[in-house]
């Protein structure tokens, strides 16, 4: 109840500035946001309940172009002991935030950006988990239905394990978003991101299904992969997600 509230609270924050911002048409307002939502409940002899949540957030202006964005993520199992007792047991549990900044040079589709993101993973590699970092990015393929970005650049990263020990360093990003729009009410994505350093490499990549199912809202299908190249050895190198979603964009 906890995830939910918090998500039902950044809704109503980002559509109160929404709405307080602009009555302009759709070609020329400031901001544009989308709120997903997707929710699992099992009972009989697997007895459970999963989940996840995201909000994005797009800010269009004269000479910036900025997003923000909540996601989180988790998962509760009800298990039994040995005597017979049931208890419920929470499985995963993450919380993502990041806010980008992207200065627009006088070539369209070109820009300097700052980024910044903090994760916090219970049971992943990395409890916490923070980069900031600074780059150039561009569009290198923009056709009638299909574009390509992609950005790179220098900046740092933070992290905390579950026993303790933290680590620092720079590193070096790297990103790519893709985005098809097959139809007027499908569309198909695909986003990459690697963050290199000597001590990890943290590579996230999301593959995703929308359908326009009315005018403001979507089903989406995605799935989603993360790998961290140094783990502990009681953890996994790579988490992966499978989500069935609706999408509010307003």
């Amino acid at each position: 109840m906890k995830l939910i509230t918090v998500l039902a609270l950044g809704s109503l924050a980002v559509s109160s500035a929404v709405s307080a911002q602009n009555t302009r048409s759709d070609q020329t307002k400031v901001w544009q946001t989308s709120a997903e939502l997707g929710a699992i409940t099992t009972s009989g002899n697997t007895v459970g309940t999963s989940i996840t949540g995201k909000i994005d957030a797009r800010q269009e202006l004269e000479s910036w172009s900025n997003q923000y964005i909540f996601s989180a993520f988790f998962k509760e199992d009800e298990k039994t002991d040995a005597n017979g007792n049931r208890f419920s047991e929470r499985s995963a549990e993450r919380y993502l935030i990041s806010a980008k900044g992207a200065y627009k040079l006088t070539v369209e589709h070109d820009n300097l950006f700052v980024i910044g993101s903090h994760t916090s993973d219970k049971f992943g590699a990395f409890e916490k988990y923070n980069t900031l970092a600074v780059g150039y990015g561009t569009r290198l393929f923009n056709a009638e239905k299909q574009h390509l970005d992609v950005e790179i650049g220098p900046g740092y990263f933070s992290g905390t394990r579950a026993t303790g020990e933290t680590e620092n360093g720079l590193i070096v990003r790297g990103a790519a978003a893709y985005k098809w729009q097959i139809s007027e009410s499908a569309a198909f994505s695909q986003t990459l991101s690697v963050e290199y350093g000597d001590d990890n490499t943290r590579t996230i990549a999301e593959t995703a299904l929308t359908a326009k199912i009315n005018g403001a809202m979507q089903m989406k299908a995605a799935f989603l992969v993360q790998n961290d190249s140094d783990v502990q050895a009681d953890k996994k190198n790579t988490d992966t997600q499978t989500s069935l979603t609706l999408v509010y964009s307003f």
